[in-house]
């Protein structure tokens, strides 16, 4: 077996010559390292004529922005081949696909998307993918209804979540949503102009019992195999495509998690559009947000209805109604679990580019106050919005 070793670009290029499934792989030649994130390296292979091939995705043994200070697991490379895997049988048109995994290595070799975009970024630029929301409350339906007690039997749904046991990742999870936003913690980030704004969410008992009932349900409610991350920076759009990436936090957990945090970085575009283009120029691409989460939301809810009448297999759980009212308690869920996103990736350590890359540092405060408030609003007031027609009307009423 192969013994890990961080790769060189030259590691990539031979590594994606043997296992990126190219009738002629000599026509790889050349890789350049791209990772922005926050944990691996990410090469592009390039041909002959400088055409990105395939991708070479390797996990650090730590968290790269932090450093070797910060270890972390080099299994979670196999959690996320695993996850996107499992998620390709059920979504194959909006999951990245996995050509190779090595363990060892922590290493894996998927297709190449360069044809895409990083939605994250068309969203701060304005350009509008009308098929997106929809077809991200497709992905979220299909892999979390076919990997939950609804569709799977009871023992393999056991094995499976034992197979996902994520411990270290879902730790970062953990911390970052649920415990550094509420008290001083050295890896909070925020300017110190807000400083009042977070102070207040250290006094908010209120707030602090939400919090601890929503971190209760991530340990606790093993509903489904989670994304775990599925933000607008881990989803690759094109014109009529979309493509889930980036699933290093897989793990069975509770659905309104996944569900909350692609309408919170939803929400994030929103409360940052002001400030990249100005608080009359943004109110077209806020209602459009806004009816994305609307979409987003119905497709979802729809689809999983559908499946659930078509396909669930356990007697009690297909009993008329049963998954209707579910779809209620992953509606709450999905509301505090929002806010959660909200506000640690305000304070936190990981900021969204969505606010983080407005220059005027008067409207980034700004945003960043709106993303607050909101935040806390859905977290306290999630069990009582009911619909995400009241969740629009509770983000036009904090804006």
């Amino acid at each position: 077996m192969s013994q890990y070793h961080t790769f060189t670009a030259h590691d990539a290029v031979a590594y994606a010559q043997q296992f990126g499934g190219l009738d002629d792989p000599s026509e790889l030649v050349s890789a350049q390292e791209v990772g922005d994130g926050n944990l691996n390296l990410v090469f592009k292979i390039f041909d002959t004529h400088g055409v990105s091939r395939v991708i070479v995705k390797q996990a650090l043994p730590y968290v790269r922005c932090v450093g070797e200070s910060w270890p972390l697991t080099l299994d979670r490379a196999r959690l996320e081949a695993q996850t996107l895997v499992e998620h390709y049988q059920h979504a194959p048109e909006h999951t990245v696909k996995i050509h190779h995994f090595d363990a060892e290595l922590a290493v894996m070799v998927m297709e190449d998307l360069s044809n895409h975009r990083i939605w994250r970024g068309e969203l701060i630029q304005g350009a509008y993918y009308p098929q997106a929301a929809q077809q991200l409350g497709h992905y979220l339906a299909q892999t979390l209804f076919h990997t939950s007690d609804f569709y799977l039997h009871p023992h393999h749904k056991k094995a499976q979540v034992a197979n996902f046991i994520n411990p270290e990742m879902c730790e970062i999870t953990e911390d970052l949503f649920f415990n550094d936003p509420y008290q001083a913690h050295e890896r909070n980030n925020y300017p110190a102009e807000i400083e009042a704004d977070v102070a207040a969410l250290r006094d908010d008992a209120q707030l602090k019992l939400a919090v601890a009932s929503l971190k209760h349900r991530f340990f606790s409610q093993a509903e489904a195999l989670l994304h775990g991350d599925i933000h607008s920076g881990s989803i690759f759009v094109a014109e009529g495509s979309l493509k889930a990436i980036d699933a290093e936090f897989g793990y069975f957990g509770p659905i309104g998690f996944d569900i909350g945090t692609a309408v919170g970085n939803l929400l994030l575009n929103y409360c940052g559009l002001p400030g990249h283009s100005g608080i009359r120029d943004a109110a077209a691409g806020r209602e459009q947000r806004l009816a994305d989460i609307q979409e987003l939301w119905n497709t979802f809810a729809e689809h999983f209805q559908a499946l659930a009448t078509e396909k669930t297999q356990d007697a009690a759980l297909a009993y008329p109604g049963y998954a209707s009212e579910f779809l209620k308690k992953v509606w709450h869920d999905a509301v505090g679990f929002c806010g959660t996103e909200l506000i640690r990736r305000s304070v936190g350590l990981s900021h969204v580019a969505d606010i983080e890359t407005i220059k005027d540092d008067a409207m980034r405060h700004a945003c960043l106050r709106h993303a607050i408030s909101l935040g806390r609003a859905l977290i306290v007031l999630a069990d009582r919005i009911d619909s995400v027609d009241e969740l629009i009307a509770r983000v036009r009423q904090y804006s």
